[in-house]
């Protein structure tokens, strides 16, 4: 059982995958994660900042503003962090090198609270799974030279019925409540094994 008697608040900052567009149960898998948090012990309140429609930079650009007020109080706050799908789409196509900045920029504008990121999951759309692809490796690279933790999800989210097929049936992105839940079932443990333990200062 992971416990830990400090005061942990966390911020989830990303577009509608983050904020659980599609859920029928209205949880998505930041809901999910944190009540498994609090289910096991720890003293967790969470924060959704998800926004429709938001890129990397989009969700950069108002994270110290949304997430300040809500960790000023915290004994040990902390920010995760997911986008990439919207940076993918044929009417945005943002370049790998500004998603990494927008990376770069998050761990900046927040020193020292610690960051996470999870990486992008699948769409229905082939072409731009290969955009997603290339930019959740390039996220990965990019996140270890920064020391910042990171979860992907592509992969599994790409093989998996149980997320593709409500994502097919529905508006191509976003899954329903039992693809949530896939989600947050491989996010889960690396987030609380993350806050769980004792925060650390960035890289560099």
């Amino acid at each position: 059982m992971l416990s830990s008697a400090l005061d942990v608040r966390v911020c989830f900052a990303g577009d509608s995958l983050v904020a659980g567009t599609g859920d029928e149960t209205a949880l998505g898998w930041v809901g999910r994660v944190v009540a498994a948090g609090l289910a096991r012990g720890l003293d967790l309140t969470g924060y959704n900042l998800g926004v429709r429609g938001a890129t990397s930079v989009q969700v950069v650009r108002r994270l110290a503003i949304e997430a300040r007020p809500r960790l000023t109080a915290a004994e040990d706050p902390r920010i995760v962090v997911s986008f990439g799908v919207n940076d993918t789409l044929p009417d945005v196509l943002l370049s790998v090198p500004e998603t990494l900045g927008a990376l770069r920029q998050a761990q900046h504008r927040m020193a020292p609270v610690p960051l996470l990121l999870v990486g992008p999951p699948a769409v229905d759309d082939d072409v731009q799974n290969l955009r997603i692809h290339d930019l959740d490796a390039a996220l990965e690279r990019e996140a270890a030279l920064l020391g910042i933790p990171f979860v992907g999800v592509f992969a599994a989210t790409a093989a998996s019925e149980v997320w593709r097929r409500p994502v097919r049936e529905g508006d191509g992105f976003h899954p329903d409540a039992a693809g949530y839940a896939l989600l947050a079932d491989l996010v889960t443990e690396p987030i609380l094994t993350w806050l769980a333990a004792p925060p650390t200062s960035p890289a560099g």
